[in-house]
């Protein structure tokens, strides 16, 4: 598009203040991620359990989000809608199956993100889906609503609070568990949420997420809620292996959240799509991605150094080199074997070793 013209006609027409011809280096990123783009082979199947799955443009950001972590990771993304009533225990009865093929598009994917939203529908499908992750080590990320839903959750089975819930959902719940933040005026909706960017603080310490965003002390998110986690169910909480890592600068609000011994458990208040870039993908999302392709193990013992592409090129090359060592010592042995039928049974033996491969 470049060649024929097209930069030059935006600049001109939108009155843009930009230098052409551009950076060589800068375009050449470009060119390099749409080739690599080209040659993605292997797959990766993200589940998104949300209540507009009928309207994909709905969660746009996240998906966009989500297609720029697999792509630095050097995966296809294959997007799985789940719509999260049918996971519902309801759904059951009035429509095995519809809950039925639901649950298998949950089992079936490799990891699973439960987005932001609003209101009662759903909820419990959503629920059920974090408690299916929890206990069976799958791959989680949860945003805003996600995050809020993990603790109902978690407080519910683990904790044993039955009656945990969000004022959201039941404004007169004997356990608030998620409440609505002092900002939030009931019955104003306009204009009373907690919006932009703002500031979240690390724990002191190590965690798979601080890991992901370089170790900084504090780092900067985009937030759009209302609502937040009842601080007083904090210290039980964390105490039960529910780690809130990163909080608001006063230390009241929970702003992330991971499970200690999970493979990647992690949810965030703030909204880390609205930040994620085709050449910077969001720390969140790729976690979740090399999770789900089980390589965040690796990504972190490097301390995170190489790209996520070059680590998985890397593994390419080692795996290949390994390879090559066993062929060259399965050569010398049929060199050094004089015997016509101990050199057939290592030729054999040679071939056997490639098929398993």
């Amino acid at each position: 598009m470049e060649s024929q013209g097209i930069v030059s006609f935006f600049k001109e027409r939108l009155q843009l203040d930009i230098k052409l011809p551009l950076p060589k280096r800068f375009m050449s990123k470009w060119k390099l991620l749409a080739a690599r783009i080209d040659r993605l082979r292997d797959v990766v199947n993200i589940a998104i359990v949300g209540k507009y799955t009928k309207l994909e443009d709905a969660y746009a950001s996240v998906t966009k989000a989500l297609h720029h972590a697999a792509t630095s990771v050097g995966y296809k993304l294959e997007l799985t809608f789940v719509e999260a009533t049918l996971l519902e225990e309801i759904t059951k009865t009035e429509e095995p199956v519809l809950y039925h093929q639901a649950w298998e598009k949950l089992c079936r994917s490799d990891g699973v993100l439960v987005p932001g939203g609003f209101g009662r529908r759903g909820v419990e499908g959503k629920i059920l889906a974090c408690k299916w992750c929890r206990q069976n080590n799958k791959p989680f990320l949860g945003i805003c609503l996600g995050l809020q839903i993990a603790v109902i959750e978690f407080a519910r089975n683990v904790l044993g609070i039955t009656k945990a819930d969000s004022t959201e959902f039941d404004a007169m719940t004997p356990k608030p568990i998620i409440i609505d933040m002092p900002e939030h005026n009931q019955g104003q909706m306009g204009g009373t949420m907690r919006l932009g960017k703002r500031k979240t603080v690390f724990l002191p310490g190590s965690s798979v997420i601080k890991q992901l965003y370089g170790n900084p002390p504090s780092i900067e998110e985009r937030h759009r809620h209302r609502y937040e986690v009842n601080p007083e169910y904090v210290p039980q909480l964390q105490e039960a292996g529910m780690i809130f890592v990163g909080q608001d600068p006063t230390a009241k609000r929970m702003q992330i959240l991971e499970l200690k011994d999970h493979n990647y458990f992690v949810a965030t208040q703030f909204h880390p799509e609205y930040l994620s870039r085709p050449l910077k993908a969001s720390p969140p999302f790729l976690g979740l991605i090399l999770a789900s392709v089980k390589k965040l193990k690796s990504y972190l013992s490097k301390g995170c150094r190489l790209s996520p592409q070059s680590l998985s090129e890397e593994e390419e090359e080692e795996e290949e080199e390994e390879v090559s060592d066993d062929k060259q010592s399965k050569q010398a042995n049929v060199k050094w074997d004089e015997t016509p039928s101990h050199k057939s049974s290592n030729v054999s033996s040679g071939f056997t070793f490639q098929h398993d491969l």
